[in-house]
């Protein structure tokens, strides 16, 4: 059936474009081939013999250009991509200009983000397969839009001025819109930071952020390992720092609520600021700066202390769960784990994608404890100001075996 709902979505684009006041004739059948060049004010884009099964182990790539002074506009009609909460096998990435440099956004499954832009007039698209693939893949529409003159649909874009604001669509007047997928980078000169603020924030709730949030990333891309943090609710994120002077801002809304939006501000700074006016390090800053190891801390003994019981009532959160990405950063390790069970929760920010959950720990000093790509472990530990497992030498970490299952299940239930 999802194929007929892929064909049912390209023959009303064909009937649309083919309605001529005279004599009509039936709309031709358009061949989607693996990448491209495409240029013009508009045109379109599909998976390699869309709407049939996309082929396995490919890797297409659709380079576009629109008129100079123009921007890109990309809009996804149909998408059905392999699903996987991380987006790890089947993916599509929408790229700024035509080089894979700043990545605006990475979407699997049937989620339909909203109209992407550029920053100016090239953009690229990437399609990657695995050897297994699942769905009839996706078909999108590109158009050239003024860069000033967008309309409240859109959103995002470079910024580059000392200080500036962005805002959601429809903001202050109305509800963002659903569907929406806005992109803001920041770029400040290559000796100072950024500081971010919001003045006004309301993002429909929901425990985990699933359906509509506002994530800020180091740097210039939407990179998991560079997240300072992901922000939903009427609570406005505390301020933030930037740690280079590059900063990327992703608002994204799903298709059914929606809320008031936000308004946010930025300025630059020097990276050093006088020893009088350096503010502590507190929640205002991304937990990776307060989490840099020191070599005092990362020379002690790895080992564990206490047992199972004892470590259970003074952790913030434990979980059982199987390690699926480790990214090294610095003297630390960025650690996604896929979880099993979860028997104390806390304040541990966990993703939900179906019945899939994942959270993502922070190995301070990243051979102490040694986490390993697809084993699985108990773990245990305090959490960060952005949601994160913060995983310390002492840390109680060990092998999940189906045994402690009992065990685990008896100090759920147990008050601490």
């Amino acid at each position: 059936m999802r194929g007929a709902g892929a064909w049912a979505a390209l023959c009303l684009l064909l009937a649309a474009a083919a309605a001529q006041p005279s004599r009509p004739q039936p709309p031709e059948r358009p061949v989607f081939t693996c990448g491209g060049i495409l240029t013009g004010e508009s045109g379109f884009i599909g998976s390699e013999g869309f709407p049939g099964v996309y082929p396995p182990n490919s890797k297409c790539t659709w380079k576009i250009t629109v008129p100079e002074g123009k921007v890109v506009v990309l809009n996804f009609r149909f998408i059905d991509l392999e699903s996987d909460n991380l987006c790890r096998y089947d993916f599509v990435d929408v790229y700024n200009g035509h080089s894979n440099g700043q990545r605006i956004g990475r979407f699997c499954g049937t989620f339909r983000p909203g109209a992407l832009v550029s920053s100016g007039n090239k953009m690229m698209v990437q399609m990657i397969s695995d050897a297994n693939t699942a769905g009839n893949g996706f078909m999108a529409m590109f158009s050239a839009a003024e860069p000033n003159e967008r309309g409240d649909q859109y959103c995002g874009g470079l910024l580059e001025r000392p200080s500036g604001s962005f805002k959601t669509p429809n903001w202050p007047d109305r509800d963002y819109p659903a569907g929406v997928t806005c992109v803001w980078h920041i770029v400040a000169p290559k000796n100072q930071l950024i500081e971010l603020k919001f003045e006004k924030f309301d993002v429909e709730r929901d425990n985990y952020c699933r359906y509509d949030y506002v994530a800020v990333f180091n740097g210039r891309e939407i990179n998991d390992a560079e997240r300072i943090g992901k922000y939903c609710g009427d609570s406005p994120p505390a301020p933030i720092v930037s740690e280079r002077n590059e900063l990327l801002i992703q608002f994204l809304s799903d298709l059914s609520l929606t809320a008031d939006g936000f308004i946010g501000h930025y300025k630059f700074r020097p990276k050093k600021l006088p020893a009088t006016t350096a503010p502590p390090i507190t929640t205002t800053f991304p937990m990776t700066t307060s989490l840099k190891p020191t070599v005092a801390l990362c020379q002690q003994k790895c080992r564990r202390t206490g047992t199972l019981e004892s470590n259970y009532c003074s952790s913030n959160f434990v979980l059982a769960g199987t390690i699926i990405t480790t990214i090294p950063r610095g003297g630390s390790l960025h650690a996604t784990v896929s979880i099993i069970n979860i028997y104390k929760e806390g304040n541990l920010a966990i993703q939900q994608a179906g019945k899939n959950m994942s959270a993502k720990v922070v190995v301070v000093c990243k051979q102490c404890p040694l986490l390993r790509r697809g084993l699985n472990y108990i773990i245990m530990g305090q959490v960060g100001e952005d949601g994160r497992g913060k995983i310390m030498p002492n840390s109680f970490i060990m092998m999940f075996k189906t045994k402690n299952q009992k065990l685990l299940d008896v100090l759920k239930n147990k008050q601490c």
